[in-house]
């Protein structure tokens, strides 16, 4: 059979393209030394992707209209979107049905991150809150005690966690993203449910096997284009982790969706691990009852 086409995708990662490209990943290049990446680069990952979506995107005046448009022509029914700059804030509250709230948390911010995490919540029924530990300027690993609030505020509110794992594509430090940081988070946390964004790379085998060991963990495609993703997780999901590999694209930031798209059915996925890719592990993970 293959991968249906008559599924609602789930996209655990979409976003908007920005006006200013330089200015939105200010926050990543604030930290990066290189002279490619402060001078050259839009987008702090350029070298990593050809035809960056988002670079042919720029003075637009309706973003939203473009994600939903793009998201239509290739059957994806909700999109995961950031809050922050105002763009998710008017998507999640015009268009409910099509996209869900994620929100970003700041560990240096203590508990007035964790009071920003309630409001966002309460205001945007947000379903996830998400990580990019190399980012946070200065890093913060992901098992740091700072990030502690956060993970026992998540389980609180019944949300998800969404964490860049594994080698950032930015030129940052990779110490705070090294995966076999995750096991000591999921053994203080049994009941949080945590995603890993951006390949876990070098440590895909680590990966999977936290996974058999933590029920809550959970491994999302993001940032790849699927003729990239890496073997043991697709053979992972065809054995004992059907349950737990989520789709994630990466538009506009690197991926078109139509290269996603196109090369997505050439993934040996088994006809049985397709709906939970592409849609029911997304909807179980984000709490919402579809």
């Amino acid at each position: 059979m293959g991968m249906p086409t008559d599924i609602g995708i789930v996209d655990t990662l979409i976003g908007f393209p920005h006006r200013d490209m330089r200015d939105a990943y200010s926050f990543i290049t604030r930290q990066t030394k290189d002279r490619e990446s402060n001078e050259e680069f839009t987008f702090p990952a350029e070298y990593m992707f050809k035809n960056v979506p988002e670079k042919q995107m720029a003075d637009l005046d309706d973003p939203i209209s473009v994600t939903l448009s793009e998201m239509d022509k290739w059957g994806i029914e909700l999109g995961l979107i950031g809050l922050g700059d105002g763009q998710g804030e008017l998507a999640v509250t015009r268009h409910p049905d099509r996209f869900i709230a994620s929100t970003s948390f700041d560990p240096h911010g203590g508990m007035a991150a964790v009071a920003k995490l309630v409001r966002d919540f309460e205001t945007y029924n947000v379903r996830a809150a998400t990580l990019f530990p190399a980012g946070i300027y200065p890093q913060v690993a992901i098992n740091d005690k700072k990030m502690y609030p956060l993970y026992a505020k998540a389980v609180e509110l019944g949300i998800a966690v969404f964490c860049t794992a594994g080698v950032p594509g930015p030129r940052l430090r990779m110490d705070p993203q090294r995966v076999e940081l995750i096991d000591e988070v999921m053994y203080d946390f049994p009941e949080l449910t945590f995603v890993t964004r951006h390949g876990c790379e070098p440590w895909t085998d680590l990966a999977w096997k936290l996974m058999l060991k933590w029920p809550g963990l959970h491994y999302s495609t993001s940032a790849f284009a699927p003729k990239y993703y890496p073997a043991n997780i697709v053979h992972y999901a065809n054995t004992r982790g059907a349950d737990k590999i989520i789709y994630g694209g990466y538009f506009p930031m690197g991926l078109s969706l139509e290269r996603i798209m196109t090369e997505l059915p050439e993934v040996p996925f088994r006809d049985e691990v397709w709906p939970k890719f592409l849609r029911g592990n997304a909807l179980r993970v984000l709490g919402l009852g579809r």
